[in-house]
């Protein structure tokens, strides 16, 4: 567990305002601490206190923009399930790293059942995920298998957490 994950944990319990600071902040991460402090019906000296014990406290990760895909020639999202060669440390921190190096890869979750990691990765078509498969994942030894199923349409993504 990542420390700010134990500090946020160790905090004291989130109150309505903060619940409410996290809300808006989640949806709206450019607005300025002026109108976040009117709406909640605060000062802003108070109302930027909250959003820094926040941060501290690891309930606050960072702060980000959030870009279209498609847009960027993205069009192409897939999930890989990976079974390792071995049920090491050693295999599971090498492909943990690896994973972390390549752009293309935006989420490495651990799983149980049948494969050891749930990968979500994008492309620009199926032609570069393959030799993306070929190329970097199928270089790795302490790879065993690799299922991949294509996402054919994204009815949501939901980005904000609920916080009541």
């Amino acid at each position: 567990m990542k420390s700010a994950d134990i500090k946020a944990q160790e905090g004291k319990a989130l109150d309505s305002k903060d619940r409410r600071i996290l809300e808006i902040l989640q949806k709206e991460g450019r607005i300025s601490v002026a109108e976040l402090a009117s709406r909640l019906n605060m000062s802003d000296t108070p109302c930027l206190r909250r959003i820094k014990k926040l941060e501290q406290n690891g309930y606050i990760d960072g702060y980000s923009a959030r870009l279209n895909a498609a847009s960027l020639q993205l069009k192409v999202v897939v999930y890989a399930f990976i079974r390792l060669s071995e049920n090491s440390d050693r295999h599971a921190d090498q492909f943990e790293h690896e994973m972390s190096q390549l752009e293309q890869v935006l989420e490495c979750s651990v799983i149980t059942g049948g494969h050891d990691y749930l990968l979500k990765i994008v492309a620009h078509d199926l032609l570069e995920y393959e030799r993306f498969v070929k190329r970097r994942l199928g270089s790795l030894k302490c790879i065993a298998s690799i299922e991949s199923t294509v996402v054919l349409k994204q009815t949501f993504s939901r980005h904000q957490l609920p916080v009541n």
